[in-house]
């Protein structure tokens, strides 16, 4: 395996001894993905080169659907892309409404050098880069703050005019967010950036320093996110990966508010497509129920047409290029090539790496999957999170910490419906299931 630092080891073990996907380091321990390699690196090129992609990702629950997705974030990070991850659910964050979507966008935006939300430092290295670009023409002096300031003003109005026809608050919402800072009233430009970044609820005398009216709607936010688009770009991120996870759950909301949301996403779809958004790769994850059943997607008919693939074929032969892929979840084989990674990884930073090496063989971490499988009902598909939480959190810590410890004769494997999700939880019939390995 690859040296890996202490930092980020701790980082993977800590998320996993959680149960949690962790935030990066996938690609340490990514299983099942090297088909798909290729296929994404096409595409953050074509991101990268103003181009745009959709892709939509197919799973059923455990399947590794949040995995894959931050594998891709983590790829795109290396190559100077902005991320977000944006979870849809039906009260917090309804896809029908963009606003929403926007704002949570900014909120969650971020890059290979800042953690969310990455905004502020993302509009204030533009701004660096339109007065580096001012003073690189020669024709204003750097001593010259007024006309520094009204050449930036000026080239902050070119850059945005596409953005402007449709959405002129956008860059009245940066000058007033610049003016406020160059006259240090950081409670002003705090208040305009927030504005810009989708917030309801600003101050009215915030808005007022920027020319801006209301809070940002519907229509409005495709128009915010085009602007960010151009941002971001301008600002050195040659793109952005947006992730909408989970947006099966629109299958549970109203009729009409499931029919709104789902011909948001097929204008969005369209938007993606006819080359609007240079710079965005557009991802949703859903299970197959939502692409395939009457409340999803075969519910708007273009909709359906603009998603639909065959997944008639064997699995092997699924073309990874396509506007819709599937994952095929994990079987026994795979879980153990998946553990055996994380035991190698939890091996290389422990003391008693032979010890967790040695008790923690492939044939025991087959014995581990089996089991973990078995408590789910034999759902291999939805084990993973469970496998990777006992092997860590029940298994290679007392190895590595208990010299006397021996799974084979000291564990028993105990699942617990409190330490379940909803979707393991109606893989089994009862609230506590105790195997022995």
């Amino acid at each position: 395996m690859t040296a890996v630092s202490p930092a980020r080891r701790r980082e993977v073990i800590d998320a996993l001894r959680r149960g949690a996907v962790p935030s990066a380091g996938l690609d340490l321990f990514a299983v099942g993905l090297d088909r798909f390699t290729s296929a994404v690196g096409e595409d953050l090129d074509t991101v990268a080169t103003g181009g745009s992609v959709f892709k939509a990702v197919r799973g059923e629950y455990g399947s590794g659907k949040t995995f894959f997705t931050r594998w891709i974030a983590e790829r795109a990070k290396r190559a100077n892309f902005a991320t977000a991850e944006v979870q849809i659910s039906e009260n917090e964050t309804p896809l029908h409404k963009l606003e929403t979507v926007y704002r949570r966008l900014t909120e969650r935006l971020t890059t290979s050098t800042f953690p969310p939300s990455a905004l502020r430092p993302v509009v204030d290295g533009w701004f660096y880069a339109l007065e580096e670009d001012v003073l690189a023409t020669g024709e204003v002096a750097a001593d010259d703050p007024d006309a520094l300031d009204r050449a930036v003003g000026v080239l902050l109005d070119q850059r945005l005019a596409a953005v402007s026809r449709t959405a002129p608050a956008f860059a009245a919402a940066l000058r007033g967010y610049r003016t406020a800072s160059l006259a240090g009233d950081p409670a002003t430009a705090e208040a305009v950036l927030a504005w810009l970044g989708g917030q309801p609820h600003v101050a009215a005398s915030a808005r007022r320093v920027a020319g801006v009216r209301g809070d940002l709607d519907h229509f409005a936010a495709l128009s915010f996110l085009q602007g960010l688009l151009a941002v971001l770009r301008d600002s050195g991120h040659p793109g952005l990966l947006l992730v909408l996870d989970e947006v099966e759950t629109l299958q549970r909301v109203r009729s009409d508010a499931r029919d709104r949301a789902l011909n948001a996403l097929r204008q969005l779809i369209d938007e993606v497509h006819s080359g609007r958004f240079p710079g965005l790769y557009l991802v949703i994850t859903g299970t197959p129920a939502f692409y395939e059943g009457p409340q999803g997607v075969q519910r708007l008919a273009p909709l359906a047409q603009r998603l639909a693939v065959d997944f008639t074929t064997d699995p092997r032969f699924d073309n990874p290029r396509a506007v819709q892929i599937r994952l095929a979840g994990f079987t026994v084989d795979s879980l153990v090539e998946l553990g055996g990674r994380v035991r190698d990884l939890y091996a290389d930073g422990s003391a008693a790496s032979g010890r967790v090496r040695g008790l923690v063989d492939d044939a025991y971490l087959g014995d581990l999957a089996r089991a973990v499988a078995g408590g789910l009902g034999g759902k291999v598909g939805v084990a993973p999170r469970l496998f990777l939480k006992k092997l860590v959190g029940d298994v290679l810590d007392r190895v590595d910490q208990y010299a006397d410890f021996d799974p084979r004769q000291h564990y028993a494997l105990t699942l617990s419906a409190t330490e379940m999700t909803d979707v393991e939880r109606n893989a089994t019939s009862a609230d506590a299931i105790s195997l022995d390995l």
